[in-house]
């Protein structure tokens, strides 16, 4: 066959002699550079014989050293020569497809390949019949999007979406749909792509493959329902390709998604609650699928679960479930289904991804809800628990959720009760400490939660303020001229509702708090500059 290669330009070809290493036929010891070169010579003279023989040679060079010999390549700049040899008409695609699959596996070659223009043949090759050319072609497509975003881009521009979605609707091997599967995934991470796959229809041919394994019993039946099945989950990540799933609550997808939280397979609760809560990612979807009863099936998934401890599928619950609690009108409802008392089942637990979500569920469930914030808020195991956790500085999430559902319940239910059961448990401590917090809102929740305390009950958690340095933190934060606004105001009003403390009313009159707020007094922010004078007022005349 005569192959139409285009010629090399001479400051191209790195050596004039013949192949001696790597080839069958000769003696290894001599450089690569020679094969490299060889096959560039090949090209330019379009002999078909000896481009084979040459991409033989390279591939025995990448099996030796496949690093060693990616580098040598990508200095040769012969990658740039490969889109010819693609072509669907040669015979040498499918190795040459091959080398491409080898040369990506190294993380420093991707962006070569993607820069080469090995893409756009790439995906041309997917509509050939021969199935070895097929398998090299998947495995190199799979391998240059790995953990590359530059190629992703190019992809998106190119109609391997809709390829890779006719391929898989002909495939019945399992090896063959599990390759093109492995190459959707990383592709699927990218938005652009993630649209187009859901328009070309895969999400309807994944549903069908999780059908036809679901009850399956070999080995290969549970590989392909997890790949399918988290692949439709990942889909779901994009804003719009999750919005056209969702239809309003009428998709057949999301209906689907629905039926599998009650699913005998773990595999399918896990991927049907994950699912969900990717849906809830607006108030809107969350109103709806309240609506539709969904919670009551993640609380019956969770109750199954609390005793096998499946830690994936308790994760991904608790996750969708905080998710729908976020919008204020869902709160009540999900309460009175018994929500917070389902969640609380699994504060034994013992994995830091479980707690976080338990955590973080309750907080948005309490959020404006004071009969409900009262009920944990003076529930002592529930508390001691939270008091635990403050502590757990090997996990950061925990200890800082931990930090927010405490404030959050003080600050929710406005209690007496509550103050005490969390006082009187060490809790105050905790609340200074969070009040220094990197991030803005915590140290906020924080000062209005200690208010509420010292408005609520002052004389037993007078004790607890002194120990724990509430005063010299308060001075701190009012020094701090990169406070907040609000960080400011709120701790102003702290300092005005300990003054009835004595022992606290000293240790603010023994640092210069009337300088701080005098300074305060023409903040531009006209509530800071209020509540400064406001204060001045009371530190001056309670002295």
């Amino acid at each position: 066959m005569d192959l139409n290669y285009p010629a090399l330009p001479k400051s191209a070809r790195c050596s004039t002699r013949i192949i001696q290493s790597w080839c069958p036929h000769t003696p290894a010891g001599d450089s690569l550079c020679e094969a490299l070169a060889t096959l560039q010579l090949a090209l330019s003279d379009s002999t078909a014989d000896s481009i084979e023989a040459c991409l033989d040679c390279l591939l025995k060079a990448l099996l030796l050293n496949n690093a060693e010999a990616s580098g040598k390549m990508a200095e040769a700049q012969v990658l740039s020569q490969f889109p010819a040899l693609l072509d669907p008409q040669t015979s040498c695609s499918s190795k040459a497809a091959k080398i491409i699959a080898e040369v990506s596996k190294n993380d420093f070659m991707r962006s070569s390949c993607v820069d080469a223009g090995l893409i756009p043949p790439l995906v041309r090759l997917l509509h050939c019949e021969d199935q070895e050319v097929l398998l090299q072609t998947g495995r190199a497509l799979g391998n240059i999007c790995y953990e590359s975003q530059s190629s992703k881009e190019q992809f998106a521009s190119t109609d391997i979406a809709g390829e890779l979605v006719k391929l898989l609707q002909r495939q019945v091997e399992h090896e063959k749909k599990e390759m093109i599967l492995e190459v959707l995934a990383p592709l699927a991470e990218n938005d652009r792509i993630k649209l187009q796959l859901v328009e070309a229809g895969l999400v309807e041919c994944l549903l069908e493959l999780v059908e036809q394994t679901v009850d399956g019993e070999l080995e290969e039946d549970a590989v392909e329902l997890k790949t399918a099945s988290d692949l439709i989950v990942q889909l779901l990540l994009g804003d719009e390709s999750m919005q056209k799933l969702f239809e309003g609550g009428a998709g057949c997808v999301f209906q689907k998604v629905l039926s599998w939280v009650p699913s005998h397979s773990h595999q399918l609760q896990l991927a049907g609650a994950l699912a969900i809560a990717n849906f809830s990612r607006n108030d809107a979807n969350c109103i709806l699928m309240v609506e539709t009863g969904i919670v009551q099936k993640l609380l019956a998934s969770l109750e199954r679960h609390v005793v096998d401890g499946n830690v994936t599928v308790q994760h991904a619950a608790l996750s969708a479930v905080r998710n729908l609690a976020i919008p204020v009108v869902n709160k009540s409802k999900m309460l009175s289904m018994g929500t917070a008392d389902v969640v609380l089942k699994l504060l034994p637990s013992e994995m830091p991804v479980v707690q976080f979500k338990l955590l973080g569920a309750l907080r948005m469930l309490i959020d404006t809800q004071a009969q409900a914030a009262e009920q944990l808020g003076t529930n002592p195991v529930l508390v001691q628990r939270l008091l635990e956790w403050c502590d757990a500085k090997d996990h950061a999430g925990v200890m800082g959720e931990s930090n927010r559902l405490l404030s959050a319940l003080i600050r929710h239910s406005k209690s007496k009760d509550v103050v005490r059961t969390i006082v009187q448990g060490g809790g105050v401590k905790h609340l200074v400490a969070m009040s220094t917090n990197e991030h803005v809102i915590m140290q906020n929740e924080s000062l209005v939660a200690l208010g509420v305390i010292a408005a609520l009950d002052l004389d037993v958690a007078e004790g607890d303020f002194e120990r724990s340095g509430l005063v010299q933190v308060l001075h701190r934060l009012l020094s701090d001229e990169h406070s907040a606004p609000e960080i400011q105001y709120n701790s102003m009003i702290l300092v005005c509702s300990i003054m009835g403390s004595e022992p606290l009313h000293r240790a603010v009159r023994n640092l210069p708090f009337l300088d701080l707020v005098a300074k305060l007094r023409a903040h531009e922010n006209q509530t800071v500059a209020r509540q400064a004078s406001l204060t001045e007022q009371r530190l001056t005349v309670q002295g």
